[in-house]
């Protein structure tokens, strides 16, 4: 029998750079994992995300940089296995403090399609810092303004869907004139056409001077692609607008 802590609370994705002893946090961003509207259904690997996370204040911020981001990086150094790169905190802010839900050792996906719009330093001199232990030195700027990612999904996903649907508004991968970015999860190319290839099809970024702007941008351009059974949620943002009320 497994005995676990109960834990609730807004969850928080924190990505950030680590060359061993200094650890830069990028933007904080929220996903949302189930399936349906409401945060209803099962859950996925991401229907949709937004950047900055209203829920994570520059208190909240301070407050994981002394209990969890540096004794991480301070713990694996005392470990002999000292780490660099990208370091993924999952994070839930309980009514007792922050808590780490999951680490990974790598970018996260959809968060990533909302974060690294909104940098603006060198991505690759960043890279770079992190692997000669430099990052102390190196500028980690992103812009103010938010960021949001819708993604369009097979329909049935999570569970079965249909393959090989015609993707249709996109020409080179992308919109024509519209203000987002396609990200391609699970498309493919067959005989000279773009067809979906799996549950998470499309990932649909926009930027904006602020969330609500950002979301109408994205949704608008979600508008302008279609293929069959094409799935999205329609309330991506809707809990860090609250938030930010």
């Amino acid at each position: 029998m497994v005995v676990e802590e109960f834990l609730t609370g807004p969850e928080v994705s924190v990505l950030s750079f680590v060359d061993g002893k200094v650890v830069k946090p990028m933007v904080s961003s929220m996903d949302h994992k189930r399936a349906l509207d409401g945060d209803k259904g099962l859950n996925t690997g991401g229907m949709g995300t937004v950047a900055p996370n209203p829920y994570y204040t520059p208190a909240v911020a301070e407050e994981c940089m002394k209990t969890i981001f540096l004794p991480t990086i301070e713990a694996m150094q005392q470990e002999g296995c000292p780490f660099k790169g990208c370091l993924y905190f999952g994070l839930m802010l309980t009514p007792k403090g922050p808590k780490v839900i999951e680490y990974n050792c790598r970018f996260g996906d959809p968060e990533t399609q909302v974060v690294l719009p909104l940098l603006e330093s060198d991505l690759l001199k960043i890279m770079m810092s992190t692997t000669d232990g430099t990052l102390a030195d190196t500028e980690v700027k992103f812009a103010d303004g938010a960021a949001a990612c819708v993604i369009l999904a097979s329909g049935g996903y999570p569970e079965s869907y249909a393959k090989g649907k015609e993707i249709t508004g996109l020409e080179n991968g992308q919109i024509p004139g519209a203000e987002a970015v396609i990200y391609h999860a699970g498309s493919a190319l067959k005989d000279g056409k773009l067809v979906t290839s799996g549950g998470r099809v499309l990932g649909v970024t926009a930027k904006g001077a602020d969330l609500p702007e950002a979301l109408k941008k994205a949704y608008a351009a979600c508008e302008k692609v279609s293929f069959e059974n094409a799935h999205k949620r329609s309330d991506i943002g809707q809990r860090a607008l609250k938030a930010l009320q």
